[in-house]
Order: structure tokens, then sequence, then C-alpha cells
């Protein structure tokens, strides 16, 4: 069984990629999960986009023990409470605000709060917050713009996320500020439509060896 991440730190330093899924199939989300963990990459999170979103991490949590299964894409309050009563392992947000960031934190979570700017990250610094995610990634300046940062924020960490691919991946993880990126290109709809599991780990297992 995979260690519970105690901090956004752990939470980046479970693999180089977070795999970014979207399950609409419950039955597909405990397959997936084992298809990921087996290809190397046990942080998985699950976006809050789909109804089955809060099922498949209560099925993963319960038949998946050695996945540490997270929820993204959570923008209020009610989410936070949701997706830590289903049993996830840690928060991620594309965003942040004062009320939302107040009610991660009361879930006693590890959380990665959403941020885009300078300013943004300096927020979150703030309350004291050290691990974020960049997101959208490439549409926010990518990679020369987290490089950036580097220099006025040396204590910031990003998980940057969106439009990065296998391709792009290793230009971001080169950097000394980025702990892991998400990644969607590791759970094509259309394998998972598939069933493709096999495919799915191979993609995995070249995720984490970048």
């Amino acid at each position: 069984m995979t260690t519970t991440p105690r901090s956004g730190a752990d939470i980046l330093d479970l693999a180089p990629v977070m795999p970014v899924v979207v399950i609409d199939d419950l039955e597909a989300a405990v397959p997936l999960a084992r298809a990921l963990v087996a290809g190397g990459l046990p942080g998985i999170e699950v976006t809050l986009r789909t109804p089955a979103a809060l099922s498949a991490i209560e099925r993963i949590a319960a038949e998946v023990p050695e996945a540490v299964v997270g929820a993204g894409t959570v923008v209020t309050p009610d989410q936070a409470r949701a997706a830590s009563d289903a049993g996830a392992r840690f928060l991620v947000s594309p965003g942040c605000t004062a009320s939302l960031a107040s009610a991660m934190a009361d879930t006693g979570l590890p959380f990665l709060p959403g941020a885009s700017t300078a300013s943004e990250a300096m927020a979150l610094l703030e309350r004291g917050l050290t691990e974020l995610k960049f997101f959208p990634a490439e549409a926010s300046g990518g990679a020369a713009f987290l490089k950036s940062l580097l220099g006025p924020l040396p204590q910031v960490r990003f998980c940057p996320t969106g439009g990065i691919t296998s391709a792009s991946a290793p230009d971001y993880l080169a950097l000394a500020n980025v702990g892991c990126v998400g990644g969607s290109w590791l759970t094509p709809a259309a394998l998972v439509a598939e069933g493709a599991w096999d495919r799915i780990e191979a993609l995995a297992r070249e995720a984490a060896a970048l």
C-alpha cells in the first residue's frame, strides 16, 4: 500500500507525472487505476467534471489501495468536503479563492491550489502554501513562465497542468520549481472506452520514466 501524502510536497513527489483522469463510465474506474499503478504512477487525479467522479474516487479508494487517488477540478467548498467523504487522499483546484482554500484546509487533506500569475502565487504563499498547481500551463506561458518565477519565488514548487504532452513534459520537469506535471495524455478517451488497459499501462510506464 502506498503511503498517504501528508503535504503538498508529498503529492508532487509521488511520480514525475500525475495522471489527470476524466471518468464517464464508473465501471472503468478500478481497471483504469490498476493500469496506471502497474505502469508506475500511483498518484491519480480524478477530475470532478462528470457525474461518476465521486463514485469513481470511492471505488478506487476501496478497491485499489496501492493507488493514491485524489480529486481534481475542485472549485467549491462543497466539492472539497464531498471529495474527502468519498475517500480522496488529496485535492487539486484549477484556481483558488479564500473560501475554497479554507474549505480544502478544513478537510485535513493535502491540496494543491491553482495559480497562474505571480500575484496568485504570492497570495497563496501568504497562507503558507508553497506547493501549487500551475493551470492552464501552456496557455499561461508554459515552462518559460515558470522558469521566470524561480528567481522571485524560489520557495514555490508547481505541478503544471493543461496542454502538456509527453513531448513537452521534460521541459517542465527540468525546472527546479516543478515537482511533477499533470497529464491527460495517459488516459485518452478512446483507449478508456475500449478498455485498452495494457496500452494505458504502457503509456504510464513511459511517463514514469521521464
